[in-house]
C-alpha cells in the first residue's frame, strides 16, 4: 500500500451537528455521502474501495428509523449495549437479513445474549470473556466472529487490551473453537490533532503485520476495525478494513456518547 500524503484532517468539528436522518431518502444520501468519502479515501491510500467496510452504528437510534436506513440498504447495524442491541433484535425479527455487531465493552454475565443473536463481535479484551462466550456459543451451536480491542492510545478511561498484552492472547485464541478472530479493534484519540488520532491507527496496524509472522494456525488477523465519523478517512489511509459511522449516517444523537462509551469523551 501506498503510503498517503500526512495532511488529512479529522472532522471532529462537524461531531453533534449531522442533521438528523428522517427518510428513506435521507438515509440514502447520508450513504452516498459517506460512500463518496471512503471511496476517496481509498483513491488517495492507492487502495481498492472493496477492501473497507462501513459498518453503520445504530445505537441510541428507534426502530422506525433503522426500518428506514434498512430500506435504504443498511444490513448490518453495529450497537454499543448488547441489550439495546437484543430488543432490536427481537424487534426486528421480521427483516431476516439484518444482522448485529455488538462493538460496546461487554460484561461476562452478558455474554448468553451476544451468542444468542450477534453476527460479530468486536470488543473482546479478556480470556475470561473469551471463556464465557465460547461456552455460551457452544451451547447456541454456532460460531461467532470477533475482533479482539487493543487499546492503543493507552488511556485510563477506555477499554482494550494493552498493545504489550495482545501477543499472548491471541496465541491463547484456539482453545476457544467458537470464536472466530478475524482482526483487531481500536479507538483512537478523539483529538482535532491528525497525527496524534493517527498515531493510534498506525500502532494497530504496526501491531497487525508483527502477530502475522507466527498467529497460531486458524487465527485470522486480516482485518483492522478502526475509525468513525470524524476520522475515518485517516484510518482508511493507515489500513483500515472496517469503519464504524453513526453521525454521518443517522445525524446526531440525543443521548451523548458518554452513555454509551462510559468514561470517555464524545465519540461516534
Amino acid at each position: 500500500m501506498s503510503l498517503p500524503p500526512q495532511d488529512t484532517p479529522t472532522r471532529h468539528d462537524q461531531h453533534g451537528r449531522y442533521p438528523r436522518a428522517e427518510s428513506v431518502g435521507d438515509f440514502a444520501h447520508n450513504l452516498a455521502v459517506v460512500n463518496e468519502r471512503i471511496a476517496a479515501a481509498c483513491r488517495k491510500a492507492g487502495r481498492d474501495t472493496a477492501s473497507v467496510r462501513l459498518l453503520p452504528v445504530s445505537k441510541t437510534i428507534d426502530e422506525a428509523r433503522i426500518r428506514l436506513a434498512y430500506q435504504a440498504g443498511c444490513r448490518m447495524l453495529g450497537e454499543n449495549k448488547v441489550q439495546e442491541a437484543h430488543h432490536k433484535w427481537e424487534a426486528m425479527a421480521d427483516l431476516g437479513d439484518l444482522r448485529w455487531s455488538v462493538i460496546g465493552h461487554l460484561q461476562t454475565n452478558k455474554a448468553k445474549l451476544v451468542a444468542r443473536f450477534a453476527s460479530e463481535f468486536q470488543a473482546l479484551d479478556s480470556l475470561r470473556l473469551a471463556e464465557t462466550l465460547d461456552r455460551r456459543l457452544q451451547l447456541e451451536g454456532r460460531p461467532l466472529d470477533v475482533f479482539v480491542q487493543v487499546n492503543t492510545s493507552e488511556e485510563d478511561s477506555k477499554y482494550g487490551l494493552s498493545p504489550a498484552d495482545v501477543p499472548a492472547f491471541i496465541k491463547a485464541m484456539p482453545q476457544f473453537s467458537a470464536l472466530r478472530v478475524r482482526g483487531l479493534m481500536t479507538l483512537a484519540l478523539f483529538s482535532a490533532e491528525t497525527e496524534r488520532v493517527r498515531a493510534c491507527f498506525v500502532r494497530l496496524r504496526e501491531l497487525q503485520q508483527r502477530l502475522r509472522q507466527d498467529a497460531p494456525d486458524g487465527i485470522g488477523l486480516d482485518e483492522l476495525s478502526m475509525g468513525m465519523s470524524g476520522d475515518f478517512e485517516i484510518a482508511i489511509e493507515e489500513g483500515a478494513t472496517v469503519v464504524r459511522v453513526g453521525q454521518a449516517i443517522f445525524g446526531a444523537r440525543a443521548l451523548p456518547d458518554s452513555h454509551y462509551w462510559p468514561g470517555l469523551p464524545t465519540q461516534d
